[in-house]
């Protein structure tokens, strides 16, 4: 399945211009020759792309990813998200994915940020809505795009003008991130991430699996064991799991494995064995299988292509 921007999305990018061409400028000088940077705000960061980016293993955590100029696609399991300046991604819990920047050019580069979000105080504001928007049930994986709205830029870049200002950052910075969730749990996005950070319902459960095992990925886990984890049956929680996820829990596992070895060929000087052993696989052939299967071809092979920007030749 592909979600992607309708006629309601071009007419909102249109709405969001005038901002979205102030912050254009300003988030690139920030970044300068890189392709990524922190700001000063804790889990605030901005990203520049002067060139499109092929499919490269990104772990998201729960975060709001909004793009300023370009269009990007994501895929997690099954389900692929193509969105632009007129939605944002919503990520509720840690999702193994795929990216690629569709549009960048060096006189129009992509821009985006991405802002962690605290679920904690999500769970607080929650608590102040009336208790019939709290408590809407949903289906669907725990990433979703919502509209990228007027409203939405403008938090943003009140958001952004307070990097200026440091003495203000701390106390005024967390009103301003507060009312960003408000606007993303009041939005058509907003009720799987209520139901998702709500203490006690199975969405919530269900992630206390899925932070198991992204902290856990190397190790062999029995369904049952994970299962009492979360405080429900096997099958329930494979069920809500792969709502959630787009996957089974072994899917998902293997997703944080390979995403992971991914990442030691591309920045350390590992070999595929090597990379292979250190993300919990005891099969070398196993791995490469299923890396192949995975990102198109074998691992030197892909990591030489990502690294050249030269194109993959896909082996059966």
């Amino acid at each position: 399945m592909i979600l992607e921007p309708d006629q309601a999305d071009r007419r909102r990018r249109s709405e969001t211009e005038p901002i979205r061409a102030c912050l254009a400028p300003r988030v690139a000088a920030f970044v300068g020759d890189g392709e990524e940077r922190a700001t000063s705000l804790p889990g605030l960061s901005f990203s520049k792309l002067e060139k499109p980016k092929p499919p490269t293993s990104y772990l998201y955590d729960p975060s709001i990813s909004m793009i300023i100029r370009g269009k990007k696609r994501v895929r997690l399991g099954e389900t692929t998200y193509v969105y632009d300046e007129s939605r944002f991604l919503l990520t509720a819990v840690n999702l193994p994915t795929t990216t690629e920047v569709l549009e960048a050019r060096p006189d129009a580069p992509y821009l985006s940020l991405l802002m962690r979000l605290d679920l904690e105080a999500a769970r607080q504001m929650i608590a102040d809505l009336a208790p019939h928007e709290a408590n809407t049930p949903t289906q669907g994986t725990a990433m979703a795009t919502g509209p990228a709205t007027v409203e939405l830029f403008d938090a943003v870049k009140r958001l952004i003008d307070l990097l200026d200002k440091p003495e203000d950052l701390v106390h005024v910075g967390a009103l301003i991130q507060r009312e960003i969730i408000y606007r993303i749990l009041t939005s058509p996005a907003g009720a799987r991430f209520r139901e998702t950070v709500l203490l006690g319902t199975r969405s919530q459960r269900t992630a206390r699996a899925i932070a198991w095992l992204r902290e856990n990925y190397t190790r062999r886990f029995k369904a049952e064991d994970l299962a009492e984890l979360a405080g429900m049956g096997a099958s329930t929680l494979y069920h809500h799991f792969r709502a959630l996820t787009s996957m089974s829990p072994l899917q998902y596992q293997k997703h944080l494995r390979l995403h992971e070895a991914r990442r030691i060929l591309l920045t350390e000087d590992a070999d595929a064995v090597t990379a292979a052993v250190r993300v919990g696989y005891e099969s070398a052939t196993q791995f490469n299988r299923e890396y192949r299967r995975m990102f198109g071809a074998p691992p030197i092979r892909d990591v030489t292509a990502l690294r050249t920007g030269m194109p993959r030749r896909a082996t059966n």
